[in-house]
Parts: C-alpha cells; sequence; structure tokens
C-alpha cells in the first residue's frame, strides 16, 4: 500500500528508521520551503460572499529561531561534521533564521539519507538564496564530491518585472546525489527528440564525424541526452495543473525525474509533499509511493487531487496515517485539551467532509460548510460538530440557524451513542431538498456520526462539485481515462 502522512516528517522519518533500518526507498525528491518566511494560503467561497473569495492559512514557512539549538544538539549526537559546520556559521554574521532553516533542513536530510537503499538516490530542490549552504550539507552527508551527480538548473521564461536593476531570476537548483557508486539512471526514458537539422546533417555527415550515429532512425529512435539545464514551462495561472499552491511545479518536472531515476514498482518519496505532484507522478508512473506533510489541509489536497485524476477508486490503493484511524483515537481526539496541530472540529470538518473550518463561529453559531456550485447558483451546507455531548436542544438550534442563514442543507456530526430518538424525528420533520430534480432524496438535515465517517459513509448529497480546491486533470493514456486494477 501506498502511504500519505499527516504529521511531523522528522518524527516520522525517525519511526521507518526503527522499522527499516537499512533503508527502503529508491527515490527521495523534495521541494522544501525556501526560508521566505510567506504564508501560503488556499481559496474557498466565502459563506459571507463579501468578497468572491476567502483565504485559509494551509501552508507556512517560518522557522523557529529558539528551536534550532534543540536541532543543533540532536545533531551533534548523529553527526559532528554537520555539526561543526552549523555550529561554525551560527558563530559568525548569518541570520538566525537561516541557521534555524539549515538545521532544520540538515537533520532531516540526515534521516532522508538513512531512509534510501544503497542504490537511491536524493534530489533537492531549491533556490539560489540558500542553495550554496544546502550543497555543503548535502556534501557532508552524502559525501564530499563521492556520490554528488548533478547540479540541475530548471530554466523557464516569464514576465519580469521592469526596474529591478538586476537580471531577473528565472531558475531553480535541483541537487542530485547517489547513497552509494550503483544507482539508477534511465537515460533512453528521458531523451529529448532531435531538431530538424540535425537529422538532415546526420544524413549527409560521414558515420565516423558524427559520434558513430550511423542512420535517421537511430536518431529518432534514441533521441537527444538530456543536459544538466532543463528548460521547462513553469505553470501559469491559466494551467490546467493549477491547484492553487504558489509553489506548485509542473508534473512534466518530475515526470523526467522519476523516470530517469526509478523503476516501475520503486519506493518515491517526498517528505515535503505540499501539494502532491511528486506523488500523483508517481502513481502515474506506477511506482510506489510515500508522502508526508505538516499540513492537514495538504494532505486533503492530495487525497482529492487523486481521486479526481484517477478516479474515486484510487482511495483504496493507500493508506493515510496521523488522523484518527478507529473511534477510540478519534475520542482522544476530541478530548484534547492541549493545543496540538490538529483540531477535532478541523479533523471533521477539513478532512472527513471537505469542508471549510467557519473562523467565526462563536458569532455564527455553526462550526463549517460546504459549497455546491449548482447550475443556478452556489449554494451552502452548514455542518455542525459535537465532540461530546448532543441533545435535541442543540439539533432544533442548528435547525434555526439554518433557516436564518439561509442554507440549503445542514449536517450535524457527533458520536453515535450520542444520538436519541427525538435528534432523529426533529431531522426528518425538516423533509428533503430538491427532491424531484435528480430522481433522488437529499435530507436537509442529516445526522451523521463519527462512526459513519470512519466508515468511510459520507453524506447524501445533492451531486454538484464542492469547490474548495480546484479540480485536477483527470490523467489519460493512450486517448482513454487509466482504469486502475484494484
Amino acid at each position: 500500500m501506498n502511504k500519505l502522512y499527516f504529521g511531523d516528517n522528522l518524527e516520522i522519518m525517525k519511526d521507518m528508521l526503527k522499522q527499516n533500518p537499512n533503508g527502503f526507498i529508491d527515490l527521495i525528491y523534495i521541494d522544501p520551503p525556501f526560508n521566505s518566511k510567506r504564508n501560503y494560503n488556499v481559496l474557498y467561497e466565502s459563506i459571507d460572499m463579501e468578497d468572491t473569495k476567502a483565504q485559509k492559512q494551509a501552508f507556512a514557512d517560518t522557522w523557529s529561531n529558539v528551536g534550532y539549538l534543540d536541532t543543533l544538539r540532536e545533531i551533534q549526537d548523529i553527526d559532528m561534521d554537520l555539526y561543526e559546520f552549523l555550529n561554525a556559521l551560527d558563530k559568525i554574521n548569518i541570520s538566525k533564521s537561516a541557521i534555524s532553516y539549515l538545521a532544520t533542513m540538515g537533520i532531516r536530510i540526515w534521516y532522508m539519507h538513512k531512509l534510501l537503499k544503497n542504490t537511491g538516490s536524493f534530489y533537492l530542490h531549491c533556490d539560489p538564496t540558500m542553495s550554496h549552504y544546502l550543497k555543503i550539507v548535502c556534501d557532508l552527508i552524502f559525501g564530499t564530491n563521492k556520490h554528488f551527480r548533478n547540479e540541475i538548473a530548471w530554466c523557464y521564461y516569464g514576465a519580469s518585472s521592469p526596474g529591478q536593476k538586476q537580471f531577473p531570476r528565472k531558475h531553480d537548483i535541483i541537487f542530485w546525489y547517489s547513497k552509494g557508486n550503483i544507482w539508477t539512471f534511465n537515460d533512453e526514458e528521458v531523451r529529448i527528440p532531435y531538431q530538424d537539422s540535425t537529422l538532415k546533417r546526420a544524413e549527409t555527415t560521414p558515420t565516423s564525424t558524427f559520434h558513430g550515429i550511423r542512420t535517421e532512425r537511430t536518431l529518432h529512435e534514441k533521441g537527444k541526452i538530456v543536459e544538466d539545464y532543463w528548460l521547462l514551462p513553469p505553470l501559469v495561472s491559466t494551467s490546467k495543473e493549477r491547484l492553487g499552491y504558489p509553489t506548485q511545479k509542473p508534473e512534466m518536472l518530475l515526470e523526467r525525474i522519476i523516470e530517469a531515476s526509478s523503476n516501475k514498482g520503486d519506493v518515491v518519496a517526498d517528505f515535503f509533499c505540499g501539494c502532491g505532484t511528486a506523488i500523483s507522478v508517481a502513481q502515474k508512473l506506477k511506482r510506489q509511493w510515500v508522502g508526508v506533510d505538516i499540513s492537514h489541509l495538504a494532505v486533503k489536497l492530495i487525497t482529492k487531487r487523486l481521486m479526481d485524476a484517477y478516479g474515486t477508486g484510487v482511495r483504496k490503493t493507500f493508506e493515510i496515517f496521523g488522523f484518527p484511524r478507529d473511534i477510540a483515537s478519534a475520542k482522544e481526539l476530541a478530548t484534547a485539551t492541549r493545543k496540538g496541530r490538529l483540531k477535532f472540529e478541523e479533523w471533521i470538518i477539513e478532512v472527513m467532509l471537505h469542508g471549510v473550518l467557519n473562523e467565526k463561529k462563536n458569532q455564527t453559531g455553526f462550526d463549517g460548510y460546504l459549497t455546491l456550485d449548482m447550475p443556478w447558483k452556489k449554494e451552502f451546507v452548514l455542518i455542525e460538530v459535537k465532540s461530546g455531548n448532543a441533545s435535541l436542544q442543540q439539533v432544533n438550534h442548528f435547525i434555526q440557524t439554518i433557516k436564518k442563514r439561509e442554507a440549503v442543507m445542514g449536517l450535524f456530526v457527533c458520536f453515535e451513542e450520542k444520538v436519541t430518538d427525538g435528534m432523529k424525528q426533529a431531522a426528518k420533520k425538516e423533509g428533503y431538498y430538491l427532491e424531484q430534480s435528480f430522481g433522488r432524496k437529499f435530507e436537509k438535515l442529516q445526522i451523521i456520526t463519527v462512526e459513519d465517517l470512519l466508515e468511510n459513509k459520507l453524506p447524501n448529497l445533492p451531486p454538484a462539485e464542492n469547490i474548495t480546491f480546484k479540480k485536477a486533470t483527470t490523467v489519460k493514456e493512450d486517448n482513454h481515462e487509466v482504469e486502475l486494477d484494484l
């Protein structure tokens, strides 16, 4: 089974290493934050409709300027050379933020190195602001000039702002390292076609002066070997691949990396998987995969992306870790008082129901909502979540809120043991939405239990798209949609 994890990749990698002390991954690609201290937002339809789109912070490039000291001490215990390098930087005039970032990345790259098979490869995608420091970090971990394979420059075109008084920055850096002296490189899988002028020249040039190339057919079949500078277009705002994630990379880029440095059935991992481009491409190229992200919204987005692209059946091909998996862990999250990365309401609304958490729930009387893009207008479904006691009085209050907010439906979520006959009767009395329009009945008020959600029993909603995230393009193969063999 493929695996998708919500949580801190460091802790997850430590657990993985305990279970796989000799490594198990064939290819690791990471595109970590660039120490930019930016907050990345996702767009969704606002129920207030004051703005057409609202935003929610989903990803943050922030690093602790204090906690890095603990990380340095941990690095001291496992890699003295790496510690000495980072400690030396800490003593000179470099920002604490940069040191924190490098310590954060250094310890994680160290564990990624350990999780690779001896024949595995590691690709680190970074920008020029940190690439020179990260190169030294990788040299120390993988072996200086011993297992360094390439510094790849991904070059791209795009509009440039006038008045910068410098050459526009239009490339990213990708470092490629192998763990050992034997590694996978499928150069013929990623060759590019020769230009027509080259093919014509080959027809008239003697073999001895054209590197042993004998015929035009040979040129056509093999193509040109790709150099370490890649002219690949970036994603533009109108691209079909665009999902609204600001640092999203084109699938073409990941296809080249994965095809070159892994084979079908190999394990590909991305420990900063964001919106899941590496994961989606690994799925398409029939690789096994492991994805990790610290944002529950990222895990939700990747799940939706895979289901949009490969059909709902793909959900049976991977497991999700880090969220409650049974009723006991769900109750543990519901009763948790300490501040964690995930709250019970967030898990129910944003992960299980693919909705939007209401940041003003205390003033508006509901915890979240779904947006339905109906043919005639956008409609809203309100969500109320009870982590503890649930009562008929609370259901009746929620009914009044639904009517006041002019929502078309409501979902009342609680544990099964809290549902009473009175609550069920109150829900039934609200009747149905669009009873005649789709040939199906959609209860205006649905009581959904946590147990139902854990068994993947979703609410009965009209066949309209929930447009919190942009829909991923369906993957096609040989002019037909991919049919997954489950």
